[in-house]
């Protein structure tokens, strides 16, 4: 794990779904990261005393790091509604929106240096109104009026091992695809990421890999037209900015051990385009993390697991790592 310097804030962690895993692979994680890089949680302390890890409740974020040694520090901003495992209440779903905003407002204060996101349920979030498709789209809205230099994201990056997979399109219907892969945006993805990964990965040239869309590339036109009409001009006009990043390329050849070795992340078009070789390669330790905004966004490649919720048994790997790429970011882009 990077070292973080002095001047760099916690980490703050927003709860998720409260009937989810959410409490119990922070505590975890807190286990395991006690003495590294502090973060403090945003959230029902009383999910979080119900762990069997020391809790103590801080009135400020800055108290977090002489806390975090001998216990979870948190920022108790309590549900409403009774907390049962495996059954979200629609009750409770305004306050894990205000959770991820209080959580958001401190990153852009500079009082926290990144957020990390536990997993939230979008069923009882829209049956209470929530109008965004997940956390990608609310932190976008949440920062929107916030400075940035750089092209303006959001875009998803998934990683696991070696390997960072970022998406054109995320959550829409494989047929709706081919009409969303449009020359604009591959290129805003591909400038996010080249941006990213000089900034906060610490790459000094980066090497972009994209994806064809359809078999073979499209095998000359025979298999379909979007790589010579859409994506092979695109690459070239990167090239011209200076964007190292190949013409499209077949994706059945694109993800084995030693082609990861030749890129250093892969523009991808869509959702399983991304997310099968991300969840191939590491299961268990996946992290969605979000490129492009004025705050560092991680958090847990997997969902609320509510069939394992209040069983003790939910794996922390995905938000231990999560929690330690987001600290190497905000060294990386506290450094300059």
């Amino acid at each position: 794990m990077a070292a973080v310097s002095g001047s760099v804030g916690p980490l703050v962690l927003t709860l998720g779904e409260p009937a989810g895993v959410g409490a119990e692979i922070i505590a975890k994680a807190w286990s395991a990261l006690s003495g590294q890089a502090p973060f403090a949680v945003i959230g029902d302390i009383r999910l979080l005393e119900a762990q069997g890890v020391p809790v103590r409740e801080i009135g400020d974020l800055s108290d977090a790091a002489t806390v975090f040694a001998r216990a979870l520090p948190v920022l108790n901003h309590p549900a409403p509604a009774p907390i049962e495992p495996g059954k979200p209440d629609p009750r409770n779903a305004a306050v894990v929106a205000d959770w991820i905003e209080r959580a958001v407002a401190l990153a852009l204060s500079g009082e926290a240096s990144g957020v990390v996101t536990a997993p939230i349920a979008k069923a009882p979030l829209y049956a209470a109104g929530f109008r965004f498709p997940g956390h990608t789209e609310f932190i976008a809205e949440l920062t929107a009026d916030a400075p940035y230099a750089g092209t303006r994201g959001p875009v998803m990056m998934l990683t696991a091992k070696n390997l960072r997979a970022c998406l054109v399109t995320i959550h829409v219907a494989l047929d709706q695809v081919p009409e969303l892969v449009t020359g604009e945006r591959v290129a805003r993805t591909a400038r996010v990421v080249h941006e990213v990964l000089r900034r906060d990965f610490g790459i000094a040239r980066p090497r972009l890999a994209l994806a064809a869309l359809n078999p073979h590339a499209g095998e000359g036109g025979a298999l379909g037209l979007q790589e010579i009409t859409v994506l092979r001009p695109t690459a070239e006009a990167l090239r011209a900015e200076g964007i190292d990043i190949t013409d499209p390329l077949p994706a059945d050849t694109m993800f084995h051990d030693e082609a990861r070795t030749r890129y250093d992340a892969a523009i991808c078009l869509y959702h399983d385009q991304a997310l099968i070789p991300v969840k191939t390669l590491d299961f268990w330790g996946g992290v969605n993390a979000t490129l492009g905004l004025p705050v560092i966004r991680t958090s847990p490649d997997h969902g609320t697991g509510f069939d394992i919720a209040g069983k003790g048994i939910a794996r922390p790997d995905s938000l231990i790592a999560a929690i330690r790429l987001a600290s190497e970011m905000a060294a990386r882009r506290a450094a300059g």
